[in-house]
């Protein structure tokens, strides 16, 4: 039986171009992979007339439970929101695969990443960088109507995304014993602060962490 992996599914969502896209993007992710990757989309766990920290603690336990975290970097800022998402992954170790999809330059590195150097050169991440303007007028000139045009573009998409995900999935991970990987995931519940070490019980972590090595996306 192939394992299923959870991908926590980080960026913008603040209007209707971002909720579509996610979701189109999301759902030909799990289509193309043929169920192997699950994406959690946190628009669909947002409470949009509350804005508590409840909501972050939420967030974060999802990015905690994940096994890997796909992330939207678009935009000549990248959303701060994102940005602290990514970094509490990465103090996780948690497999990574960056999505840019916006042409524009931005950032202020010289030669590389088109965004904020400090969001930089971390392991276990991989990058998908394009052009989506030139991905669209390809797909749409192709004809066929709105519903062939989205299927071109997110098959096309999703294709190139699960390919860097397995390849992140193959790179070894930064624990090297058990204890470790226990004492990381330990501090991160108590990290955050606000209540978020009352998210996880010490049997509901020690299932995740069994769960995560079984997969083996920790401790390769």
């Amino acid at each position: 039986m192939t394992d299923t992996y959870s991908i926590y599914f980080a960026g913008d969502l603040f209007n209707h171009k971002d909720l579509i896209g996610n979701l189109l993007l999301s759902e030909a992710i799990e289509k193309e992979s043929s169920g192997r990757y699950r994406c959690v989309v946190p628009q669909h766990l947002e409470q949009s007339t509350n804005r508590s920290i409840d909501i972050r603690n939420n967030d974060l336990s999802e990015v905690i439970k994940a096994d890997l975290i796909l992330l939207n970097f678009d935009g000549t800022e990248l959303d701060s929101g994102t940005v602290i998402e990514f970094l509490f992954a990465k103090a996780l170790d948690i497999p990574a695969v960056i999505l840019r999809s916006d042409f524009r330059a931005a950032g202020d590195q010289e030669r590389g990443d088109p965004w904020n150097l400090m969001c930089s050169g971390y392991p276990r991440t991989r990058t998908v960088s394009l052009n989506a303007m030139s991905w669209y007028q390809d797909a749409w000139n192709k004809g066929g109507g709105t519903s062939a045009i989205l299927e071109r573009f997110y098959g096309k998409l999703s294709k190139k995304i699960n390919s860097e995900l397995d390849l992140v999935l193959k790179e070894p991970s930064l624990f090297d014993n058990e204890q470790m990987l226990s004492n990381v995931y330990e501090w991160a519940l108590r990290f955050p602060g606000k209540g978020f070490t009352d998210l996880f019980s010490e049997e509901e972590l020690r299932n995740l962490l069994l769960s995560k090595q079984n997969k083996g996306s920790v401790l390769i």
